[in-house]
């Protein structure tokens, strides 16, 4: 009896034992801190019952603009050392080395064109996630553009080619273009080096108007892309919230804040012990219309603002 009593406890006093062990996840970022994004994801290991210093601790890494830099941790990191890695935005590409510990990320791009998951529905891999990437919301955009500001016949599209799954987003974008007759005028340029001479060609061309897909680099230089479009007198479409905030006209995809809160829900599975390989990469089911009204109303009654106010989701003053 004594030793079916031990044997009882001892599943039991290990269970206690994992459940005070402190998880380490290790967030790493291009962004710099502080990181709204990471504020969020912290806000959801909240809700999943984590607490920092109690049972988990969040460590964050930066290099801001720059992935490479984030590639010396990558190949310091041993299995033991962190249980999870959270990489956001192009960090990722500074993980792909990384092959016995989970990671986790959230990205713009499609990570199976950057070789991290197989397949959205069956990663394979030690990656899983959520990626804002979707061909839908690029045409969306143009639309919604459109119907701000009818007179919109020449479309300048500022894209970074670096950027994952980017073939696939111009080529969504230059279909929707052409079915509501307009011209797509395509301005690419690869990473920050080439930011400034892209933004050249963009005030060289006869364009009407300035859609700017969402990505790490543009993301990083919203607030001068903002101030160029407005100088440019460009009306403005973006992909993510920030960009407006930064004084862009209008912006129309997922709110990454939500996204990262939700992002936690898988961190918590893997740390309960459920693989990577077995999650789906998620993709965004909701998505804000943002519209900068104190931008707007640099255009006048170029921009049919009765349109598209009763469908926005947010309105900055």
């Amino acid at each position: 009896m004594a030793l079916l009593a031990g044997a009882l406890a001892w599943p039991l006093a290990a269970r206690a034992q994992e459940a005070a062990r402190k998880r380490r996840i290790l967030w790493l970022s291009t962004a710099s801190s502080p990181d709204p994004f990471l504020d969020g994801f912290i806000e959801g290991l909240r809700a999943q019952g984590y607490v920092e210093g109690k049972n988990v601790i969040v460590q964050s890494r930066y290099s801001p603009g720059d992935p490479q830099g984030l590639r010396a941790i990558a190949f310091e990191l041993k299995a033991g050392d962190v249980d999870l890695i959270v990489s956001s935005g192009p960090a990722t590409r500074a993980m792909i080395a990384v092959r016995d510990i989970p990671v986790l990320f959230a990205q713009s791009g499609d990570p199976v064109a950057l070789g991290i998951v197989k397949s959205l529905a069956q990663p394979g891999t030690n990656f899983t996630g959520t990626t804002f990437l979707s061909l839908a919301l690029a045409g969306k955009r143009v639309e919604l553009l459109k119907d701000i500001f009818p007179k919109l016949r020449r479309l300048a599209v500022l894209s970074n080619r670096d950027h994952p799954g980017e073939p696939s987003e111009w080529k969504a974008t230059q279909q929707a273009a052409s079915a509501l007759g307009i011209d797509a005028l395509y301005i690419p340029f690869s990473g920050q080096g080439e930011f400034e001479a892209a933004l050249k060609s963009v005030a060289e061309t006869p364009a009407d108007a300035l859609l700017v897909f969402p990505e790490p680099v543009t993301m990083v230089n919203r607030a001068t892309i903002a101030r160029f479009a407005a100088k440019q007198r460009l009306p403005s479409m973006f992909g993510w919230s920030e960009y407006c905030e930064a004084g862009g006209l209008l912006s129309y995809g997922a709110n990454q804040r939500a996204t990262y809160f939700l992002l936690a829900k898988y961190a918590d599975r893997i740390l309960r012990g459920e693989r990577p390989a077995d999650l789906p990469v998620v993709q965004p089911e909701k998505f804000e219309l943002v519209v900068n009204l104190k931008t707007a109303r640099l255009f006048g009654e170029d921009l049919d603002l009765s349109s598209i106010l009763f469908r926005a989701s947010r309105v900055l003053e």
